[in-house]
């Protein structure tokens, strides 16, 4: 699957900041207001993480031993389920509250860089590593737009009420759901040709 500049921007902004509201939220109730500038740190702890698997990430498949097709097919299985989860969330889906500042989990890890955005950032380097500076600006752009939202977190909650939000991350896995089919439909449509084209 092709990305563009745009669709890799939104894909990113769509799987990091599925739930994250709730868990910023319920993480920083226990935290001081002169503190709540840790949430920029935890976003640019997750950036640095992101980046930096951006750039290692091609030598951790070779060295598995795994296929660009592998990571297509898989990343759209997994962009699946989380989709499922959004749109059909667990009873115990809310973030344990925090007793103290939280450092690095679950804010920087798995809120905003979990599994999914590092199996996104791999699979748009494998793809496109020629394309690696658009990466890299899509990836800054999320990062920003996270810190924005996540900032505000509480107050987009107050305002926009729980109803609001729920509805807006179902709707996410809805698109989320049609991108991860067609991750899974393409990685399978190619498998196919090169058993029938080898």
């Amino acid at each position: 699957m092709n990305y563009t500049f745009a669709s890799a921007t939104i894909l990113l902004i769509l799987i990091t900041d599925r739930s994250a509201i709730y868990r910023f939220a319920n993480a920083l109730r226990h935290v001081a207001p002169e503190r709540r500038p840790v949430i920029l740190r935890e976003v640019l702890i997750a950036f640095v993480l992101l980046l930096t698997f951006m750039f290692v990430g091609e030598g951790f498949l070779r060295m598995m031993n795994l296929s660009e097709l592998s990571l297509q097919i898989g990343g759209g299985v997994i962009l699946f389920l989380i989709a499922l989860r959004m749109i059909f969330p667990p009873p115990s889906a809310d973030a344990p509250e925090a007793a103290g500042e939280p450092l690095i989990v679950p804010l920087a890890i798995p809120a905003i860089a979990g599994p999914s955005a590092l199996a996104t950032v791999l699979l748009l380097v494998s793809q496109a590593p020629d394309r690696r500076t658009e990466w890299i600006g899509a990836l800054s752009i999320t990062m920003a737009v996270s810190a924005i939202i996540l900032v505000l977190a509480e107050r987009i909650q107050r305002i926009a009420g729980d109803r609001f939000v729920v509805a807006l991350e179902r709707l996410m896995g809805l698109v989320l759901v049609a991108m991860s089919i067609e991750m899974m439909l393409r990685g399978i449509k190619t498998f196919v040709m090169q058993l029938t084209h080898p």
